[in-house]
């Protein structure tokens, strides 16, 4: 971990802080990012950076360092050895995790639209802001919680109501995607886990049981939001070739006002909405 402090110091340091919206107001002691403006960058504490920097955490998740890689702007070069360092070493048995920077390009190209990144298992990995606006800010809930199949069975998925029959359907999909990751990457333990919490479900173990194979494909989305009311979406899923991602990306039903709507949450942004519900 020592080596990985070191190169998040180094790869904090090289980089301007005006490249990444911070002015340069009062004078700097040393160039480069300071750990406060790292940390609002990745989504996590000034004390987890300083911690990450000294070498004091076991094992930073994947999650977390490929917020801070996207944060310090790193190569995929750079993000795969971040991973190493951390031990997420590249493993084909499993689930890929890392967002390369082509597929960041697309999503900020995209910015108009609420969407995120997905790996094979359903877990949240990114998401822009439109899409905190939207459903509500991920970081909430625990990065273990932060996955549909969780959100579906174990608990509620944010904001989206569904008809008995969307649900019904909905829930066959996924489903049937997970059983196909699963003969991909059978010897993952995190998959495994997953599986093993999702059984706590009778909804889950009854679909599970059917051992039906498929991929989750688009859908229609009702997003009630508490502040600018129902917003009317269709989901579209882009997979990505060899990393397993999913890119969901979220657009307006046609004929209805959901266009607006989503324009009036860019325009106040997710800081000034109500909280998730």
């Amino acid at each position: 971990m020592d080596e990985l402090g070191a190169a998040l110091r180094a790869w904090r340091d090289r980089l301007d802080p005006a490249t990444v919206g911070f002015a340069h107001g009062s004078p700097r002691r040393v160039p480069g990012l300071r750990r406060a403006e790292l940390a609002t960058l990745a989504g996590i504490s000034v004390e987890y950076v300083v911690r990450l920097e000294q070498g004091r955490v076991a094992t930073p998740s994947a999650q977390v360092c490929s917020a801070l890689a996207r944060a310090l702007h790193l190569s995929d070069d750079e993000h795969a050895h971040l991973l190493r360092m951390a031990g997420h070493s590249a493993d084909p048995s499993r689930v890929p995790r890392m967002i390369p920077g082509s597929l960041h390009r697309i999503v900020d190209q995209l910015a108009g639209n609420p969407l995120a990144v997905y790996d094979a298992t359903w877990q949240l990995l990114h998401w822009n802001p439109l899409f905190a606006a939207t459903f509500g800010d991920p970081t909430v809930q625990g990065v273990g919680d932060r996955n549909v199949l969780v959100w579906q069975f174990l608990g509620e998925l944010p904001r989206v109501r569904q008809t008995a029959a969307e649900r019904a359907a909905f829930e066959e999909s996924l489903v049937a995607d997970l059983r196909a990751t699963t003969s991909r990457y059978p010897d993952d333990p995190d998959l495994a886990a997953l599986v093993s919490r999702l059984n706590l479900s009778p909804r889950f173990r009854e679909l599970w049981s059917r051992r039906a194979v498929g991929g989750h494909q688009s859908a229609h989305k009702l997003v009630r939001h508490p502040d600018v009311g129902d917003i009317a979406m269709n989901s579209d899923i882009l997979n990505t070739q060899d990393t397993d991602l999913r890119l969901v990306v979220y657009t307006p039903q046609p004929g209805t006002d959901a266009r607006s709507k989503l324009e009036l949450l860019a325009a106040i942004g997710v800081q000034r909405m109500s909280p998730q519900g």
